[in-house]
């Protein structure tokens, strides 16, 4: 009878799957496992969109680093003046203009550094100055919003327009340079030897580069960048605000400098020569 009685008590134990306390149990490791997974898919898949929505084209400056970017501002077809030097240069911002068409890319503190170096961080450290996907205000202007009629006397006036960023990658051959255009000012990174040209106008409309002028200037900045890099340093926190002038500054150190050294052996091959053949004579 006790076999039987505990024949009848194991199969009633796999009839009910191994009993009621393990029927009860809730596979914990299991559940924890999918979650797992679920929550690393999701992570993921934000992650690549982010990256995909914001590429990184190169390196980002450090602090301490001077890069240079050219950009314009084109409202309708007409290329507004160069935006005048920064007037909160006190403040010490480390993305900051001259007046000369450049952005100056100067951090001097990790929140102007790295990824943080973008377009619309430039902007945000102009006074009065705006820009988002949705509108442009030029410092002294009315605001541009999408889907707003150009102004009057601009070539597309009466046309809709909208805010267009495009952008020249740094370093490129010529033929070679593959601009992009996009909408988003926090999307754009900046970089050194960049075009950038902030424009409210139809869509398809022709967006030109930066001026020549400002080109120029940038290439001259990233020049003597790459020159006191090398040997003073500490120059670039000071050249930029000068424009052009840092070429002087360096060509008078080198005047004053070379004067006391090249003088003696002018007058003295000049001079000794002359009293050498008088004497004889």
């Amino acid at each position: 009878m006790a076999r039987q009685d505990s024949g009848k008590w194991v199969a009633r134990a796999a009839a009910t799957g191994g009993g009621r306390s393990y029927r009860g149990q809730m596979p914990v490791k299991w559940y924890g496992s999918l979650l797992l997974i679920i929550l690393i898919g999701v992570v993921s898949i934000v992650y690549s969109r982010y990256e995909r929505q914001n590429p990184v084209s190169g390196p980002q400056p450090t602090t301490g680093q001077h890069w240079y970017a050219a950009f314009a501002i084109d409202v309708c077809g007409t290329i507004q003046p160069n935006l005048p030097a920064n007037s909160n240069t006190a403040s010490n911002p480390g993305l900051h203009t001259d007046g000369d068409g450049v952005i100056r890319i100067e951090p001097t503190k990790k929140g102007d550094a790295g990824n943080n170096a973008t377009l619309a961080h430039f902007v945000s450290e102009y006074p009065k100055f705006g820009l988002a996907p949705s509108s442009l205000t030029v410092p002294g202007e009315k605001a541009l919003s999408n889907g707003q009629k150009c102004p009057k006397q601009t070539p597309d006036a009466g046309k809709v327009g909208k805010v267009q960023i495009k952008v020249w990658p740094p370093s490129q051959p010529p033929g070679a340079d593959k601009p992009t255009i996009s909408s988003d000012p926090v999307a754009i990174k900046l970089a050194n030897d960049q075009l950038i040209t902030i424009a409210f106008a139809p869509t398809g409309s022709s967006i030109p580069k930066p001026s020549a002028a400002a080109i120029t200037a940038m290439l001259q900045s990233v020049s003597q960048a790459g020159q006191t890099t090398t040997t003073t340093g500490a120059v670039p926190l000071t050249t930029p605000t000068t424009g052009a002038v840092p070429l002087t500054p360096s060509t008078t150190s080198a005047s004053s400098s070379s004067t006391p050294t090249t003088a003696p052996p002018t007058t003295g091959t000049t001079v000794a020569p002359t009293t050498g053949t008088t004497k004889p004579g």
